[in-house]
């Protein structure tokens, strides 16, 4: 009873999301909750849900003061000489140009965002791709690439997501996963030089007029505050890698720090404030109405009975092939699934399948970031930051899933290959 309940509710879920008729906010929140009904849990509602939220606040939190942090050091300029510099190295050589736009992005994407990611590689790099005569395709390639293998940071919507999902921390699902994305992200940097090296034969080499794409000169003043960036940005990512407190606990710290150097007045801060702040609630909505899904789905006892149904029916010899399976699918579901729905819907069945015939559930978590709404998310269709992308490159979706599709995969199988080496998860 419980087993054809859970799955009549997330495919009731998936159905409402995916035909886009009910909003993911109520999806994850009304149809949890007639299910609990239904199952005869009324009088522990409450209860489930409260465990559900206190679940993800952690996460909530983490993902607020990391969507703060990075949009202030955009606009503080932390990378514009990262910019700069890429665009003199680059000068007329379209090899060099597409390399130094993969290496922008894998900057610039560290905020999570892959909307803001979009916006700004695409308006520094496009001039430029239009100057020399390149395929705007090649730009939203390239930034595709990057920003896909970037999206596992833990502040980025999948680990968020498989973080809340899993009840678990960044130590058990994104350290292992460390050089699988340094893998990743070596193997964008080749890929960008294959593409790159194509564009330079079609059109070889263009001397370029000096252009003003210098920085403009700073104050004193703001040179300080420039380094001050750099140092404070740069303690975060070793404190956030050495694991020497929770996320939420660093950012909070982090975010803090950034103020009082680049916005210690308050009507600065609160222009960052109503700026930004609109991104940081519908992330947050999303992540609390998560809680409520998977409190009631957990407490009732529907996750586990659907594991036991599904341990039925899958031979014990596909259970060690379980992590592989979902890693390699997990990119082409991005085409179907829409992040919450694969990650809220999907992914919980898959661990506890995976944890009742003997395996580790979190493996399955990590097999699913190796491609679930990473690496896919830039050319889904499901994603609203995608259409940022082929819009302001001036590219049909179409053409740019055609033409990269190959390339975002190819990152799925290296990052894979090298999860499996280092035993982040096993097949």
């Amino acid at each position: 009873m419980l087993a054809l309940a859970g799955f009549l509710t997330i495919a009731v879920f998936l159905a409402g999301v995916l035909s886009r008729r009910v909003s993911v906010l109520l999806a994850l929140t009304v149809i949890p909750i007639l299910a609990g009904l239904a199952v005869g849990a009324a009088p522990r509602l409450g209860e489930l849900i409260g465990k559900g939220l206190t679940t993800v606040a952690p996460v909530a939190i983490m993902i607020t003061f990391a969507v703060l942090y990075f949009c202030l050091m955009i606009e503080a300029g932390l990378f514009d000489p990262a910019v700069a510099r890429i665009l003199r190295w680059a000068k007329g050589d379209p090899l060099k140009i597409t390399v130094g736009t993969a290496v922008l992005t894998l900057l610039v994407a560290l905020d999570g965002d892959g909307a803001s990611t979009f916006l700004i590689t695409v308006s520094a790099m496009l001039p430029l791709y239009r100057r020399l005569g390149m395929r705007p395709l090649v730009l939203a390639g390239v930034v595709c690439l990057g920003a896909g293998v970037m999206n596992l940071v833990p502040w980025g919507g999948p680990t968020a997501r498989a973080m809340a999902a899993m009840d678990a921390g960044s130590g058990e699902l994104f350290l292992p996963l460390l050089p699988a994305m340094i893998g990743g992200v070596l193997w964008v940097l080749v890929a960008a030089y294959l593409i790159g090296r194509a564009e330079r034969k079609r059109l070889g080499v263009i001397t370029l007029e000096p252009a003003a794409e210098a920085l403009p000169e700073r104050t004193r003043a703001e040179r300080i505050r420039f380094w001050l960036n750099v140092v404070l940005t740069l303690a975060l990512v070793a404190a956030l890698l050495a694991q020497l407190a929770k996320l939420e606990i660093l950012f909070v710290i982090a975010f803090v720090l950034a103020l009082l150097v680049n916005r210690p007045k308050w009507p600065q801060q609160q222009e960052l404030f109503e700026k930004h702040g609109h991104n940081v609630v519908l992330v947050t909505t999303m992540i609390f109405a998560a809680g409520v899904f998977t409190g009631v789905l957990s407490g009732t006892g529907m996750i586990d009975a659907m594991a036991r149904a599904l341990v039925g029916v899958i031979p014990d010899w596909a259970a060690g092939a379980l992590p592989p399976l979902t890693a390699l699918t997990g990119m082409p579901l991005s085409l179907v699934f829409t992040p919450d729905a694969y990650y809220f819907g999907v992914m919980p069945v898959l661990a506890e399948t995976s944890a009742a015939l003997g395996g580790d559930p979190n493996e399955v978590a990590r097999a699913a970031l190796l491609g679930q709404m990473t690496t896919g998310f830039p050319l889904s269709p499901l994603t609203a930051s995608t259409f940022i992308l082929v819009g302001m490159a001036g590219v049909d979706l179409g053409a740019h899933q055609r033409f990269i599709f190959k390339w975002a995969f190819g990152t799925t199988l290296v990052m894979t290959a090298v999860a499996l080496l280092t035993g982040a998860i096993s097949g």
